[in-house]
This record gives structure tokens, C-alpha cells and sequence, in this order.
């Protein structure tokens, strides 16, 4: 329960009705964690989150800007809930994220609706922003150009019991020329590696098996610590996750999203040698043309990008490679795109995130010459598309007659009702449909089940055969329970570089 010091503390009143409240989320998975963030922080100033089918009394939105599709999104559910706003005045609307990071004057030009607005590096303000707005009714910006506390230190409210992300760093110290987010979320600024173990460990304790360490570039962690009196370490990433390992009851652990320059063979060797590391990369490609990939500033070329799949291959021979492609970059010419697909080939991906160029403005390649036709962009889209489909299948294919362990998933839910499969993610990541069996409703989300693949489709696995172990979990028991976990503090949040509170190290117990 939120204590009444906490909810007074962010200027709430406990003695009135609780205020409800739903986060909407779009971009990448640092946008869904800091929504975690974002949740946790209403929910200790007295806030409750809205059952589902309801309207809330606070809709925030946390947004990205990486692509237009995004922005247009935004906007026409902003439109969607200006009815609502005009006949319920206590309603209020808060934007937050990279785009209102970007276009903070333009949020509330195109929408004057909206109560507050935040950025990335002030998503602690939020409780205090709302309150604000209603008590003065006028609209809120608040957008800090630089990182005011580590988001880690922030009370989380997560969305899963079983698995969980963990932030290791924040910013991004690269320049590519399509990629507005180290304008939106600063220079690279990485969390003590006691920080993230003390995080990790407090999960663990309450039930989580599976973390995923993100960061912009995950795996230049140790180049710029929060705290001045560490020294850089490129060497950290690597054993970072080898530190991992030896934490009791982490069952998996992930990574996402690593930069091809800075993958090294010590990041292979801790991924090989450490047992709970999944047998998974994700690594973006981009363009598989050395021309194209210097107009990016993306700073390897194909051949260091090959080298360091084969490599991972010889330590992890089953390993999948995911990877993200970027097609109809500006000056792309049809020889460049079918390097990229020669290298798409040579790599055999289990699978690819794909996308069509969007110019972004604010960002070098939105001004760069030769912007390549919207026909020829989807003509190329949809060549890609067919190849990475095919290899898919093949790759999926080949795992058919072999046994794979699953961490039963939420939200993928059972395939259909016909089959009454069940869900589950293998340790390499790829989704696997299957039947329970006689365990049918004792199989709980987070518990573990093994059995073999059946079947192949280009996106998923199929699993009809007898379940071969079912394994309860305490993981399972916190998602029966309803029980998610919390990680973070209330109050005397820590700025960068200063030291933690013991409470902010072991997280909230609540």
C-alpha cells in the first residue's frame, strides 16, 4: 500500500477519490521499460492503474520519434480523446518520450488538449507536472536538455512477473546520420555495475527468471560511468553478463541492441561460457553496403559485420541472429541493395526487423541528396521481405524433431481455441506454439515446459507432441498471485553520479 507521507509528497491527496491512470506506449523497448518507470511513479503518488475497457482519469503517452507512422499515431489519438477532455474537465492528458522531447512546442500547437508535456530526461517530474496543471489548469512543459536522475532510481511498476528489462545504460554516443535519438536522450551515461546487479538480484528475489540488460548500445557499456570515480572498462559488458551468472534462480538472460563496432571476442566468450546467457543476438545490420553504411556513419563495414557472425557461431553453433535492415537509405542504388541482400543471405538470419527509410527531420540523411522513390523503396522492401521469409522457414525448419525448453509467455497467449496450444519463448528467442497436454490448466505464465518441435512456420514453432517436463516456478506463482515485480524508490531519488541509498540498491520491497 502507498504510504500517505509518499502520495503527499507528490501532492497528493489521499482523503480524495484515487485518480486512475493508463500508459500507452509506442517505439522500442527503452520506450516500454520507462513506461514501466512512468507507472511505478503514478502508482506512489497515489495513483490507480485503469482496468482494462476503462477510461482513465490520466492517459499518458509515451511516445518515439524514430519513425513518421509514430508521430502520426500520436496525433490522431490525441484527436480521438479531445471529445472526451471537453466533457470531463478532471480528465488530463500528458505526452512524454522522444517526440516530446523533439517537438515540444508543436504538442501543444497541434493538440491544446494536452495538460502536460515532458522529455526523456525529466520522466520524474511527471506526478508533480499533473498536479500542477490541475491545480493552476493551465498546460505544463517541462523539458530538461540533460539527464537529471538515473531513470533506474525510479520506481518501477512492471509489466510482467516473469520476465523483466534492466536498464544498464542511457544516451548514445554514435552519430548515425538516420538516428535522431542522441539528440533525444544525450550522450551515453552507463549505471555502476554494482547498480545493475543489486536491480537484477532484487527481481530475481521476487520471482523473475528472465532479464534483459538494455541500452542504446548495450555492449559499450564501461565507457562512460555515471559515477566520475570509476574508471572506463571496455571490457564491462562482458563481465557484466558473466556476473549474471552467478546470480542464484536467473534462469535467462538477454541483451539488446549491441553495435557491430564495438562487439568484441571477450562479449563472445562471456555469451558461450556462461550458462544462463540465451544462445541469442540481436544485432543490427542496417545496409549490407559499404557505401551506404559510411553515408549512415555506421562505423563497419560488411565484412567485420560477417566475421563477427561467424565467430559467434563457432562458440554458439545453434545460436539465432536477429537483426534490424534499413531499406531505400538515401543514394541507395539497386547494386547497393542487392549487397544487402547478399549479405542477408551469407548471415541466414532466424529473423529480420525490417524497415522502409523514413526521413526524420533534424536528423543528416533527411538533407542528404538522392532520396529514393516511395515505389522503389517498396519494391525493394518486399524483395527483402521474401528473402528473409524464405530463410526464415528454412532456419525453422531445420529445428523441427529437437527438444526446446520454454519459458511459458502472457499476451501470446493460446494459438487458438481449436488447438488449445499454449505459448512459450525458447532460449534462443524464437516462439513456440504447443500443446499442454494433460498439464493443460496446471501450466501457469512464467512456469517452464519442455517438449519437441513438431513444426515450422516462418515466425513461430509448432510443439503437438507430449509435453516431455513441466516445470512450476516461483515466477509462475507471482503471475497467479498477481504479484509484479517493483524495483526503484520513492523519494530521495539519487542524481547522477551520487551514491545510492541502501534503498535505492535493493530496491522496493512492496
Amino acid at each position: 500500500m502507498t504510504s500517505m507521507v509518499t502520495q503527499q509528497a507528490f501532492g497528493v491527496d489521499p482523503a480524495q477519490d484515487t485518480r486512475t491512470f493508463q500508459v500507452r506506449t509506442y517505439g522500442c523497448q527503452m520506450n516500454v521499460h520507462d513506461s514501466e518507470r512512468l507507472a511505478g511513479l503514478l502508482e506512489a503518488a497515489g495513483y490507480r492503474r485503469a482496468e482494462d475497457g476503462t477510461d482513465a482519469d490520466v492517459v499518458v503517452f509515451n511516445t518515439c520519434a524514430v519513425r513518421e507512422n509514430a508521430d502520426n499515431k500520436l496525433y490522431g489519438n490525441l484527436s480521438h480523446l479531445a471529445p472526451r477532455k471537453q466533457s470531463d474537465p478532471r480528465m488530463q492528458i500528458a505526452v512524454g518520450g522522444c517526440l516530446a522531447q523533439k517537438d515540444r512546442e508543436m504538442v501543444l500547437r497541434k493538440a491544446p488538449w494536452v495538460d502536460v508535456v515532458f522529455g526523456t530526461h525529466n520522466i520524474g517530474s511527471l506526478p508533480a507536472l499533473l498536479e500542477r496543471a490541475r491545480h493552476n489548469r493551465v498546460a505544463q512543459v517541462e523539458i530538461a536538455e540533460a539527464l537529471q536522475e538515473f531513470p533506474s532510481a525510479l520506481p518501477a511498476s512492471r509489466e510482467s512477473a516473469y520476465a523483466a528489462w534492466v536498464s544498464i545504460s542511457v544516451g548514445c554516443n554514435n552519430t548515425c546520420t538516420f538516428c535522431i535519438v542522441p539528440a533525444l536522450r544525450g550522450k551515453e551515461v552507463d549505471r555502476r555495475p554494482g547498480d545493475v546487479l543489486a536491480e537484477v538480484e532484487t527481481l530475481v528475489q521476487q520471482g523473475v527468471v528472465e532479464i534483459t540488460l538494455l541500452g542504446q548500445n548495450v555492449n559499450a557499456y564501461g565507457v562512460s560511468f555515471a559515477d566520475p570515480n570509476t574508471d572506463r572498462d571496455r571490457g564491462a559488458f562482458a563481465k557484466l553478463l558473466r556476473a549474471c551468472g552467478r546470480i542464484d534462480g536467473l534462469e535467462r538472460v538477454r541483451f539488446t541492441s549491441p553495435h557491430p563496432a564495438e562487439f568484441t571476442d571477450d562479449v563472445i566468450e562471456a555469451m558461450a561460457e556462461t550458462p544462463n546467457v540465451c544462445p541469442t543476438l540481436h544485432m543490427p545490420l542496417q545496409s549490407g553496403s559499404d557505401r551506404v553504411l559510411r553515408a549512415m556513419r555506421r562505423s563497419y563495414r560488411a565484412e567485420r559485420y560477417l566475421g563477427i557472425i561467424e565467430r559467434v557461431r563457432a562458440a554458439i553453433p545453434h545460436a539465432a541472429i536477429t537483426t534490424d535492415l534499413i531499406v531505400g537509405f538515401p543514394g541507395e542504388t539497386e547494386e547497393d541493395f542487392q549487397a544487402t541482400l547478399d549479405v542477408v543471405a551469407a548471415s541466414r538470419f532466424a529473423s529480420a526487423f525490417t524497415f522502409q527509410y523514413s526521413k526524420r527531420p533534424g536528423t543528416p540523411a533527411a538533407d542528404l541528396p538522392g532520396q529514393v522513390p516511395k515505389a522503389v523503396v517498396s519494391e525493394r522492401y518486399q524483395r527483402l521481405i521474401e528473402l528473409q521469409e524464405r530463410i526464415s522457414l528454412e532456419e525453422n525448419t531445420a529445428v523441427i524433431g529437437q527438444s526446446v525448453e520454454l519459458l511459458v509467455a502472457t499476451g501470446e497467449g493460446r494459438k487458438d481455441a481449436a488447438t488449445a496450444r499454449m505459448s512459450g519463448r525458447a532460449r534462443d528467442g524464437r516462439l513456440v506454439h504447443f500443446q499442454p497436454g494433460e498439464f493443460g490448466e496446471q501450466i501457469r505464465p512464467g512456469d517452464i515446459v519442455v517438449t519437441t518441435v513438431t513444426g515450422a512456420a516462418p515466425h513461430h514453432l509448432i510443439a503437438d507432441g507430449a509435453l516431455l517436463e513441466h516445470r512450476r516456478t516461483r515466477a509462475g506463482d507471482a503471475h497467479i498471485a498477481g504479484r509484479m515485480p517493483r524495483t526503484g524508490v520513492s523519494l530521495g531519488m539519487p542524481a547522477v553520479g551520487a551514491s545510492p541509498t541502501p534503498a535505492a540498491v535493493a530496491g522496493c520491497q512492496r
